[in-house]
């Protein structure tokens, strides 16, 4: 399989996409942020000395979703239609969830995951101060829509 972003000299470049026809797609991402039970309690009932956790990731999520090509170099700049990240709490952390959605030439994978990722980071930085040792999982795409190669699921 060839790698698109390399030319024809190897060298990295951004994908021509304007051949393609806009479809509508959509992507969804996951992270997950290992906590302690002890933070997981203040995180619950809303009593983190840094105020309103969850509230925080979600708009940073959302917030990173759209700025995403300008954190991943050749990344496409995409009209989203929208994104969402919901956080639930487990009995071990939370796991973030991201989906994001557009009508446009290329798939919003980065966005979702991008979102997911920063929700996590943006809820450490609220927690650190009682739990350092919490840690990110891992961040991985569920599923994704549209465009040429249609539907992919995790298996």
């Amino acid at each position: 399989m060839a790698l698109t972003h390399l030319d024809q000299r190897g060298q990295a470049h951004m994908v021509d996409v304007g051949h393609k026809p806009p479809t509508q797609r959509q992507a969804k991402a996951r992270a997950r942020l290992r906590l302690t039970p002890p933070t997981l309690a203040l995180l619950s009932a809303g009593h983190l000395p840094k105020g309103d956790a969850l509230a925080v990731a979600r708009i940073a999520g959302i917030q990173a979703a759209k700025r995403t090509p300008d954190l991943i170099p050749l990344c496409h700049p995409l009209p989203l239609s929208a994104v969402a990240v919901d956080l639930t709490l487990e009995e071990d952390g939370v796991l973030i969830e991201a989906t994001a959605k557009t009508t446009a030439n290329t798939g919003v994978e980065m966005e979702a995951m991008t979102a997911a990722a920063v929700a996590a980071l943006a809820l450490y930085d609220m927690i650190k101060g009682v739990e350092r040792g919490a840690f990110i999982e891992g961040v991985w795409l569920l599923e994704k829509s549209g465009g040429k190669s249609g539907v992919w699921q995790r298996g």
